[in-house]
């Protein structure tokens, strides 16, 4: 799979912007579509489009390379340059993805770009097709069920029972078993004891989710995250 990823420069050394993008010309997956010289700019750029790879220097005017990462919610992939190697920690602990050195080599830096390359493809990777079905032990023998037949989970200690319309499947197994089992986005876990498949929902009900005439509650502390996350589906 081939890759182009956009990414941006943020150094406010003019030599030192200079090399860098000399030495980013020669590596064919990177596109350069923006060079800001200190964080507002690169703020800017941030907002206005999408970007896979920021080059971060460190120090800098008004606002330094660890206080701007920092402040962004959904950074892009960053590998931060400095001539500072005592920053490495505060790099490493904000999920940077590389460290360079200045002075660095081109080779150091074809290392990195692969890295952010290969982390990319991995984070991008194509899900595999899940399958239509699964089995559950219930008493002596296996039942199998259909994905599209579960309306939801109840967890009930060691138990879990799977719910479809007709049906209910009473079986030993962990809820985190079968979450795992239940493939994103169409089942979503509600509730320490409840995952439910998001089309059997038929309404929100205060702190309720309404399935089959049933109301499943909705965990305080993620109730927000879930309701918004429910009419996102439903838009989409």
């Amino acid at each position: 799979m081939s890759v182009q990823l956009k990414a941006i420069v943020v150094e406010d050394e003019p030599l030192a912007r200079e090399g860098l993008l000399s030495y980013l010309e020669q590596i064919d997956f990177i596109q350069v579509i923006g060079v800001c010289e200190d964080a507002l700019q690169a703020n800017r750029l941030l907002a206005a489009e999408p970007i896979d790879l920021m080059f971060l220097d460190i120090q800098m005017p008004r606002i330094t390379g660890i206080e701007f990462l920092k402040s962004l919610k959904q950074p892009p992939m960053v590998v931060m340059t400095t001539a500072y190697p005592n920053f490495a920690l505060q790099g490493y602990e904000l999920d940077v993805l590389d460290y360079l050195i200045k002075p660095f080599p081109f080779e150091r830096l074809l290392k990195a770009t692969n890295k952010a390359r290969d982390f990319y493809l991995l984070k991008n990777k194509p899900t595999p097709q899940t399958a239509e079905f699964f089995f559950v032990k219930c008493d002596h023998r296996y039942e199998k069920i259909l994905l599209r037949d579960v309306t939801h989970v109840e967890g009930m200690e060691n138990y879990v029972v799977i719910h479809t319309p007709s049906q209910k499947f009473v079986t030993l197994m962990r809820m985190k078993t079968v979450e795992e089992m239940l493939p994103p986005p169409h089942f979503i876990r509600t509730h320490k004891s409840f995952i439910v498949a998001i089309s059997a929902i038929t309404s929100i009900d205060g702190g309720d989710l309404i399935v089959g005439g049933k109301h499943l509650p909705m965990s305080r502390d993620k109730k927000t995250e879930i309701v918004e996350q429910l009419l996102k589906e439903k838009k989409g």
